[in-house]
């Protein structure tokens, strides 16, 4: 079992900068893909970014490409999104989640999710 916590999510201008992070308990963390996800208000849950296990692999939505870095450091159990250039439609609710599928877009295969944090970037 995993218990996976988000935080650094808040109120920022459009151009700034956040960086999330997710803490995860137990001892299989290092052996999991992650991956954030974001939904917001009226609109379908979508992936932003995913890092394999190793930390080697890692794939993007092409919204925040050369934006967003995904990274994670098993060492402390915790993965990270650093998140430049934000723009309002940035805007949600940011997801953790744990041992999924890589190739996953929707979040379906994966088996553990945090609470979430929000995100809100204003014009």
């Amino acid at each position: 079992q995993v218990h996976l916590v988000e935080s650094g999510g808040g109120l920022v201008q459009a151009g700034g900068s956040l960086r999330l992070s997710c803490a995860a308990s137990g001892r299989s963390f290092s052996r999991y893909t992650m991956g954030w996800f974001r939904q917001a208000p009226g609109k379908e849950r979508e992936v932003v970014a995913v890092i394999s296990w190793s930390g080697g692999t890692t794939n993007y939505q092409d919204s925040v490409k050369g934006r967003f870095t995904i990274s994670r450091d098993n060492a402390k159990n915790t993965v990270y999104l650093q998140m430049n250039s934000l723009k309002p439609e940035d805007t949600a609710v940011y997801y953790c989640a744990g041992d999924g599928n890589f190739g996953d877009s929707t979040g379906f295969s994966y088996d553990y999710w945090g609470l979430g944090t929000q995100v809100t970037v204003s014009s």
